[in-house]
């Protein structure tokens, strides 16, 4: 199953426990495929300098630097493809649409409201952590 995990859930996935966290356990155990581009990657470095996760990299034993890596070796990185504008409020979360459909994943994982809310985009579903693992757990 090819996924392409929002950079929200990436962080989650390496700082929480919970169901993003089981996704990333579903990627080293080879059930599911995770794919990233360029721009998800580099939204990944911006984001985790704040603040407000310094202490959970403490706690998980893990610098930025570290997070980055371990998901450039276990993600695919894919080509994004070029397309117009889909959710103005926010540009970055086309950058997922954008990667998920040069991937042809299977799904897109994000816990965002504007991108949920589009329910799928060119037939592939959006779906929380949570749903996600649903679909894992019920032998999808």
């Amino acid at each position: 199953m090819r996924v392409v995990l929002d950079t929200n859930v990436v962080v989650s996935a390496f700082l929480w426990f919970g169901p993003p966290r089981r996704l990333l356990e579903a990627a080293v155990a080879g059930s599911i495929l995770l794919f990233t581009s360029e721009p998800l990657l580099a939204e990944l470095e911006t984001v985790l300098p704040r603040r407000r996760l310094q202490r959970r990299f403490a706690i998980a034993e893990l610098a930025p630097t570290d997070l980055i890596t371990r998901y450039r070796q276990l993600a695919d990185l894919v080509e994004p493809i070029e397309m117009s504008p889909v959710i103005l409020a926010d540009p970055d979360d086309d950058d997922v649409l954008a990667c998920a459909v040069a991937a042809e994943a299977d799904y897109i994982v994000s816990g965002d409201r504007d991108l949920l809310s589009l329910g799928s985009f060119r037939g592939i579903p959006i779906v929380t952590p949570a749903e996600m693992t649903g679909l894992l757990e019920s032998g999808l």
